[in-house]
């Protein structure tokens, strides 16, 4: 499960000037340890492949804007109306995910408006998942959709809460999903290739320019009236790895001129087992680069068993290759209680108290090996992450 916000300007948001969110439930229709995959039909017809997704909006009401199940989803399921609970920028949110009898449900009181939103991941709001039937040959949405109250999986978080197909080892978690922006002046067509990069995008074989959209087509939208391509940024060469982040300029003056404030987060409470609510003891810091670091020079040998690359962990580094920045995670306020948060971007921005290193790679720490279930009885070990557990909470929250 993934509580996703979306900023605002973009293709990749719904307002030229607000946030918005939702509740995502990724779903893998494969079956590891007998090499099945869902049928074709079923991956054609669901929304994300074989990679399926339960999509809908946080609303003001609880009710979606449209179906969220994979196979029933519409145009009004990624359509906001006037119930979608929007945000503006610098608004204070206060999120709370807790388990009910009919699902994971989402609730995010916006502490600055004040208007709150809710979403319930349940089979009453239409969420569902799919027949898995991979000698199928077809996917009808009466057999293969099948009402689902999604629910936890794990009652606290550590090493060993992770989903088993993912590239990333993590349970409970913020993370920031960059790599998916790079400039365009014109495309073969909307969501093409790009067919002349911006004056602002390095050079390059132009791998991963795709799902790209001229600025004409955000304009008709209401969007800010730029180009771009969505597509995963597989040569580390668009927006998100330059020097755009705040607190990337060591003069704060400068710096505030021309960069976004950072997102600014506190650490997670949970409920224990008498209802008491206490914090985690222990926080990590995680990222993937080696999961898409094969369009790099030389490219990351990130197999280590069934099967083996030839020097397993062999340039796989972070930051990938010609990076010039690579943003990490570090804290502001009290180094213990209620004032401590977290924050995301360079080392100088105006009251860090905390840079863990100053650079990504001091931050995030070393390789991380994960064993994959594979046919066969014997799982395939590789190298998707670096991960560095600190071996206690340096941003508490006070209860």
């Amino acid at each position: 499960m993934e509580m996703q916000f979306y900023p605002p300007g973009w293709l990749d948001s719904n307002d030229p000037t607000r946030w918005t969110s939702a509740l995502n439930i990724d779903s893998l229709s494969q079956n590891p340890n007998t090499a099945e995959d869902q049928n074709r039909a079923c991956q054609a017809a669901a929304v994300g492949g074989i990679e399926y997704v339960n999509f809908a909006f946080i609303t003001k009401d609880g009710v979606p804007t449209g179906p969220p199940s994979p196979l029933l989803a519409n145009g009004n399921t990624f359509t906001p109306n006037a119930d979608t609970l929007f945000y503006n920028p610098g608004d204070l949110l206060r999120i709370v995910l807790q388990d009910t009898s009919h699902g994971l449900k989402i609730t995010i009181t916006d502490l600055t408006t004040p208007q709150s939103g809710s979403m319930t991941a349940s089979a009453a709001n239409g969420f569902a998942q799919i027949l898995f039937d991979p000698t199928g040959t077809s996917c009808d949405p009466t057999t293969h959709n099948l009402p689902y109250d999604f629910h936890p999986m794990y009652a606290t978080s550590s090493e060993h809460t992770r989903v088993p197909w993912a590239a990333h080892s993590y349970n409970i978690a913020f993370s920031d999903e960059i790599g998916h922006f790079e400039y365009c002046s014109t495309v073969s067509s909307e969501a093409g290739t790009c067919t002349s990069s911006g004056a602002s995008d390095p050079p390059g074989p132009g791998r991963d320019e795709n799902f790209c959209f001229d600025a004409d087509f955000a304009s008709f939208f209401g969007l800010i009236p730029i180009g771009g391509c969505l597509d995963t940024d597989v040569e580390f060469d668009g927006v998100p790895y330059q020097l755009v982040w705040p607190g990337t300029f060591t003069n704060p003056t400068q710096d505030r001129l021309v960069h976004a404030q950072p997102v600014k987060f506190t650490s997670p409470l949970f409920k224990d087992g008498e209802g008491e609510t206490q914090g985690y003891s222990r926080v990590a810091f995680e990222t993937d680069p080696p999961r898409i670091e094969f369009a790099t020079n030389p490219p990351c040998q990130r197999h280590i068993s069934n099967p083996a690359d030839p020097n397993p962990g062999q340039d796989c580094v972070n930051p990938p290759v010609g990076v010039p920045f690579y943003p990490f995670f570090t804290t502001r306020g009290g180094d213990e209680g209620e004032n401590c948060m977290w924050q995301e971007g360079g080392a100088h921005i105006p009251g860090t108290t905390n840079i863990f290193g100053g650079s990504s790679t001091t931050e995030f720490g070393s390789l991380l090996a994960l064993a994959y279930p594979a046919a066969g009885g014997v799982p395939t070990f590789r190298f998707n992450d670096f991960r560095q557990v600190l071996k206690r909470n340096p941003c508490p929250r006070g209860n």
